[in-house]
Formats: structure tokens, C-alpha cells, sequence
């Protein structure tokens, strides 16, 4: 697949679009990750849904954004990818940060969102993965995000159960994530943003509980039962807190449901948007 660009703000913004028949689908992934982490539902989806993923500033190969450091200015940026390919309205999908972006961008234009997907939602708690919190502190967090085969090693060691998850072509996105110029400190400067040695800030996550009590499109939470990066009682809160909305839990799945159980989670998605788009042509 080409690697088209758009600009915004005067940075380059990578995404992917399928180009499918179906409705239209917006897929955003985690800190330090890129859209390659979407390419299983690229490859099964594909031609039946038109399926948008895109670099988050400052991730991949889009440039950083001075104004894209918190989810609010991410949420901004992401809208104006939609504006620029045309597009009104869009089921959301996120993992972990891109769910937490997905959901301001809910709050931001409810009105051109079908439906919103969040998946192992960062900002949703306060307790996080240690070595997050560790990563907070001045030097320790520079340390340990150094670039090489260890970093490569422990950020698989985090997403996923099992390493079998991590396909040839994410296993090639990592390591270039990882080695890109800058990458290091943008992810420590997202993270510290967003996080504190307490864990994640309460200012963030409880934003995020009044924007979920706010949102009357369908909502639909996944969460993967073996996570060590984000626990799955988050989840359950923000289930709770959506009139509504439908939780699945997965067993066997750690903390990137769309790559550890692609097959269920493209069944999942094509149920949810033939549904939603049902829904909203008898109304």
C-alpha cells in the first residue's frame, strides 16, 4: 500500500485509506506505535469498509505538531484528516492513546460520529503500567527509552501476551518507530503530559469519565482480560458510566486486542458498523 500524505498545519500527516464500499472508518493507534498496527483489519476489512488509519503526529512518519501534545489538539488534528478526505461522518476505533484521542474527538463533534470503539482506553484510570510511571522522572524515563534492541524487546513485551502476535510487517514498524529521530523524546513528552509517578493524571482520566457520561451515540468498550499495561477494571468504570454501551471482554488478548485476536475483533467490528448503519437508515 502507498504511503499518501496530507498537510495540516504545515506538518505531514501519513495515513492509509482502503478505499471500501462501506461506511466510513476512522482507526487510531497507541503512543509510540503507527497505523501498521491496523493492517489486519486492512487486509480483512478492507473492501467492505472504508477504513481510514492514520500516523498520529509526531508517531511514524507524520511530523510532530507543537499543537498536538495533549488529546484535545491530537482529537483537532484528526478532524482535520477527515475535512481534507472528505468525510462527514465516521465510526471511531482506538487502542490505548488513540481510544483516549477518539473519545475527545466524540466530545469535540458528536454529531459526526456514528459510533465509537475504544480498546484498552488509555486516560480512563489512574493506574498504569510501572514502567510508565518510572519513565516520568528526569533522566530514569531517558534511560530507559533509549533506542536499540532492548526497546524494541520491551515494547512487545508490553502490547501483547504472546510475541507470535507481532506480525513481520508491526515487528519492522517498531523498530523503526523506535530509531526514529526525536521519537524518544516525543513519547516521553506525550507520556509525562498525561502521567505522573502517581500514575495517570486525574485531571486527564476524569475529563474522560464526564465526556463518556455525555456521549449518546453507541459506544462500544473492548478490553483485553490479560493487559499489564492498562488494567481492564478502567473499562468496566467507563461501561458503567455509558448509558447503553456494550463491554466485551477478551481472554487470551493482553493489551492490543486488533493484532492478539484479529479474527474476533474484525467479527466485532463488522457486526457493530453493519448494525449502527441499520440503525441509522430506519431512524
Amino acid at each position: 500500500m502507498n504511503d499518501p500524505f496530507v498537510q495540516i498545519d504545515g506538518a505531514r500527516i501519513r495515513y492509509w485509506d482502503s478505499g471500501g464500499s462501506g461506511p466510513s472508518v476512522l482507526m487510531t493507534h497507541g503512543i509510540g506505535e503507527s497505523l501498521e498496527f491496523w493492517h489486519r483489519q486492512f487486509d480483512a476489512l478492507g473492501q467492505s469498509l472504508r477504513l481510514i488509519a492514520w500516523d498520529m503526529p509526531g508517531h511514524g512518519l507524520s511530523d510532530e505538531l507543537a499543537s498536538a501534545m495533549s488529546l484535545d489538539g491530537q482529537a483537532r488534528v484528526a478532524w482535520q484528516l477527515l475535512d481534507q478526505l472528505g468525510i462527514e461522518q465516521a465510526h471511531l476505533v482506538g487502542n490505548s492513546l488513540g481510544a483516549a484521542m477518539s473519545l475527545r474527538m466524540a466530545d469535540q463533534k458528536p454529531a459526526r460520529v456514528v459510533s465509537l470503539v475504544l480498546c484498552n482506553s488509555a486516560s480512563l484510570g489512574a493506574e498504569v503500567f510501572g514502567a510508565f510511571k518510572l519513565m516520568t522522572l528526569p533522566w530514569l524515563g531517558e534511560l530507559m527509552n533509549r533506542p536499540g534492541p532492548m526497546a524494541v524487546a520491551q515494547q512487545i513485551k508490553a502490547i501483547v501476551l504472546r510475541p507470535d502476535a507481532i506480525t513481520p510487517q508491526v515487528r519492522t514498524a517498531i523498530e523503526r518507530n523506535v530509531h526514529r529521530p526525536g521519537a524518544s523524546a516525543h513519547f516521553l513528552k506525550l507520556l509525562r503530559g498525561m502521567t505522573t509517578l502517581g500514575g495517570q493524571r486525574r485531571e486527564v482520566w476524569a475529563r474522560s469519565h464526564q465526556v463518556l457520561g455525555s456521549l449518546g451515540m453507541p459506544m462500544r468498550i473492548v478490553h483485553g482480560e490479560q493487559d499489564v499495561v492498562l488494567p481492564i477494571a478502567h473499562s468496566i468504570a467507563a461501561h458503567s458510566l455509558c448509558s447503553g454501551s456494550e463491554l466485551v471482554r477478551l481472554q487470551d488478548c493482553g493489551h492490543t486486542p486488533q493484532l492478539e485476536q484479529p479474527a474476533v475483533f474484525n467479527a466485532l467490528l463488522q457486526k457493530w458498523f453493519l448494525q449502527s448503519e441499520s440503525m441509522a437508515t430506519s431512524i
